[in-house]
């Protein structure tokens, strides 16, 4: 069965997100879970981002969207072991990219399924490990400047004008985007849906 036979809801405001699954054919609704993201005293940043997503998958399906696939996804952006989410304001991107300049951090992101027709949820995490250029002072005040990294983890687009800044990704570079694509594919295969 094709996949755009069934109602989808993608749990999430992310116009990356957003774009990934319509770049690969998807059609679905966008209904956002208004939820406050909490760390709910798991271990390990793979089990971070896989709760954070459940949480947004959860507060959909709970609105009644009980018969639905509903997706829902998660990212973070981890160096020295500390999270860096989305930045506060100018400064704290100033800070955050002037952290990653010249070293090598991880993105995990999470994927979260829930299938109303088969009642079966999946749940998953990819971690990439993507290593930046240094930067100079002038180059990160350039960047920020352009308004790219204000509404991303880690204060940067890999997409956007903050590619100009990578050296080299291992992993999923859709992750770091923000959706595990390939991921996403096999895994609704193996539910025996077709993209």
């Amino acid at each position: 069965m094709h996949i755009n036979e069934r109602n989808i809801i993608l749990a999430s405001k992310s116009p990356r997100r957003k774009e990934l699954l319509e770049n690969i054919g998807l059609k679905f609704s966008v209904k956002p879970a208004d939820i406050e993201e909490v760390h709910r005293g798991v271990a390990g940043f793979g089990e971070i981002v896989m709760d954070l997503a459940e949480q947004k998958g959860e507060a959909v399906r709970g609105l009644m969207f009980h018969d639905r696939i509903i997706i829902a996804s998660d990212t973070i952006v981890v160096i020295n072991d500390s999270i860096l989410n989305k930045p506060d304001d100018r400064d704290h991107a100033f800070e955050m990219l002037n952290v990653l300049s010249g070293k090598v951090h991880s993105v995990f992101t999470s994927l979260y399924v829930y299938d109303g027709y088969l009642k079966k949820t999946v749940k998953e995490y990819t971690e990439t490990k993507v290593e930046f250029y240094q930067m100079t002072d002038e180059q990160i005040n350039g960047y920020l400047d352009t308004h790219e990294p204000f509404d991303k983890a880690g204060a940067y687009g890999i997409q956007g004008y903050g590619s100009k800044f990578i050296k080299k990704v291992d992993g999923c570079f859709f992750s770091v985007m923000g959706f595990p694509v390939p991921l996403f594919s096999q895994k609704m295969y193996k539910l025996g849906y077709i993209l």
